[in-house]
């Protein structure tokens, strides 16, 4: 995991001294001095050569394909993914990962195969890429996982190292404890599958919680559904998974809404709206595809596409 951003002003940053990576993934260097790492900025290194020789393994690389890494660090995977691409482009933030892996490329054969984009990657525009493969800063998991899955055009698949309680989360499926709107979201517009846990001692300084690595492949093409829209509605169900959608959709909050969002379509397609008031309204669509007493932790995302085209029919939709 590198860093992704700026620390917060007044914050203490709490640094380990460890040795320099330009060196073997074994600690050793080749400066002999030491080199800080920032938790704050999520840089923990991955060391463990039998995981790096996985992850590009399960990668699938072709020697034609642009590999995109996010946080390169000191490069570490990068010098394994080097030989079995066209290009690697490495999105870092920290200028002195920069320059560690930049170094540490322009010392071997594939100088010209490495491009370094030095900018945060939650701001800036992504370039044309087949493969996706990051350590990533577990602390941008959600918008990063989401702002790959939004990329086009479509890349092949992305094989990225997560937390392992998000990355889970995101393979969970209906009725698991663990099944929530990030599961259902990313099953959505992706094929996920979990490839591997990775020990904390594979990373260097050990961060507090275990990983692993999960395999993105992006659904092309995607469902035909407005996702906004989509997360609008999952958002209000998963609010209280456990509970029935009756109990969840009946708040004062989420009916305002919904009536403010109905008015607005009518007003916009200049449809009369219907006399009933919007609760009955909510139920009736509940009840007439069979969901009123059901819960979201169990439902399945056939059961949420039915549900979302029933409120739409109505001229029910959905904003976050």
């Amino acid at each position: 995991m590198s860093s992704y951003g700026k620390a917060k002003k007044n914050r203490k940053v709490k640094e380990s001294r460890v040795p320099s990576a330009l060196g073997d993934m074994d600690g050793r260097t080749r400066t002999g001095q030491g080199f800080t790492f920032s938790h704050a900025l999520g840089q923990h290194i991955l060391k463990n050569p039998l995981v790096v020789k996985n992850i590009v393994e399960k990668s699938g690389i072709k020697p034609s394909d642009v590999v995109l890494e996010i946080g390169p660090g000191t490069g570490n995977l990068t010098m394994q993914l080097l030989p079995v691409c066209k290009k690697v482009i490495a999105v870092e933030f920290d200028p002195r990962m920069v320059a560690e892996v930049t170094r540490r490329v322009q010392l071997t054969e594939y100088a010209s195969k490495l491009q370094v984009i030095h900018e945060d990657v939650l701001k800036v525009d992504l370039p044309y890429f087949d493969v996706c493969v990051a350590n990533i800063p577990y602390q941008i998991s959600s918008p990063l996982t989401f702002k790959l899955l939004a990329h086009r055009p479509f890349y092949r698949c992305a094989v990225l190292m997560y937390q392992r309680e998000f990355a889970m989360r995101m393979v969970a499926k209906p009725g698991s404890n663990l099944f929530c709107r990030l599961s259902l979201n990313s099953q959505l517009l992706a094929r996920v599958d979990h490839v591997m846990k990775v020990s904390r001692n594979s990373f260097r300084p050990p961060p507090k919680v275990e990983s692993s690595v999960i395999r993105i492949e992006p659904k092309n093409p995607p469902p035909p559904i407005n996702f906004m829209e989509w997360d609008g509605l999952v958002r209000i169900c998963f609010s209280r998974k456990n509970k029935t959608l009756r109990a969840v959709f009946n708040s004062k909050p989420i009916l305002k809404m919904i009536a403010a969002n109905y008015s607005t379509h009518c007003s916009i397609n200049n449809v009369v709206p219907v006399q009933e008031d919007v609760k009955t309204m909510v139920f009736g669509i509940l009840n007439s595809v069979d969901m009123s007493d059901k819960r979201s932790a169990k439902l399945t995302q056939d059961h949420f596409l039915k549900l979302l085209e029933a409120f739409n029919k109505a001229g029910i939709h959905f904003s976050k």
